[in-house]
């Protein structure tokens, strides 16, 4: 079962010496455990002109990220990395836009969205690919925070199908980590949204198998929250005590009028989350909105 632990102490002594060293002097900012940076939809393409507004999105989002005087202790990009079908170059160019993450030291955990191909994504970012799979062919994954285990799904039915799908062995394999990881809250992080507790005119195109994931989470009070992204807008809803955080995307969207581009910073704490959206349009309504929530007990 793939694991990852986000604190500083963790990631430096992983590190050889002389990297370490370099990391320390280069990358003096505070890590907040207790802070999570939240991106989805990024869509990158290898041949976007690095001008273009989308790839200026997600390289905006980055340097505000490593700017901060205290950096979240994760990154989390939900999916739909790759612009449209996940090709090589997609990656590459992807790649390069996250590289001053890496560079800070900063841990960033990706799954997949219906736009990425996931064994070209293993091609380009070697360094993804577990040795053994947890799921056979599915990108999951823990990540433990100081105030939450986070569980990455993948919810990638096939390249360009606008539905989702975890499968019943993704499905055992989530139950059973969060079993394993029942010491902390649990927020579930899936690029598709699921249908229900929502808008219903996105169902269509959502997570074909809501219903047994629903069932699965809410047996387990540990679990408190479901994040996704997909729709490339924003709003919160719950359903069955467990709070759906739809997040915006950070390359485009839609409908303008109604939605904008930008990310999510989530503190946590042993009873909630403050979620506060940030958008590449200053003067934007959504740009610094906090939404508080408590956690299901």
């Amino acid at each position: 079962m793939p694991i990852h632990l986000t604190s500083r102490r963790n990631f430096i002594a992983q590190m050889g010496a002389a990297a370490a060293l370099a990391h320390s002097s280069a990358g003096a900012a505070e890590v907040d455990e207790n802070l999570i940076a939240i991106l989805n939809d990024t869509h990158v393409g290898g041949k976007h002109p690095a001008t273009a507004s989308i790839p200026t999105h997600l390289r905006d989002t980055v340097a505000w990220l490593v700017a901060q005087p205290k950096r979240p202790a994760a990154v989390v990009i939900n999916g739909d990395l790759a612009l449209n079908s996940g090709l090589p170059d997609d990656y590459t160019h992807f790649a390069k836009l996250i590289a001053p993450l890496h560079e800070a030291g900063i841990p960033v955990h990706l799954s997949m969205g219906n736009h990425d191909d996931r064994d070209v994504f293993y091609q380009v970012l070697t360094a993804e690919k577990p040795a053994t799979a947890a799921v056979a062919s599915k990108h999951v994954g823990v990540v433990q925070t100081a105030r939450a285990n986070l569980f990455l799904l993948d919810s990638l039915k096939a390249r360009m199908v606008a539905q989702g799908l975890l499968g019943d062995e993704q499905l055992a394999w989530l139950a059973k980590a969060l079993d394993t990881h029942a010491n902390k809250p649990a927020l579930v992080f899936a690029h598709h949204n699921p249908r229900l507790g929502g808008e219903e005119k996105h169902f269509p195109g959502g997570l074909e198998d809501s219903e047994p994931l629903w069932e699965l989470l809410v047996a387990r009070p540990q679990v408190k929250a479901y994040i996704h992204g997909h729709i490339h807008h924003r709003n919160f809803f719950h359903h069955r005590g467990i709070h759906i955080l739809n997040t915006p995307a950070t390359s485009y969207v839609s409908n303008p009028k109604e939605s904008t581009t930008g990310w999510t910073m989530a503190t946590l704490s042993a009873t909630g989350g403050s979620f506060t959206t940030h958008t590449h349009l200053p003067e934007h309504e959504w740009n610094g909105a906090k939404v508080d929530l408590q956690w299901r007990t």
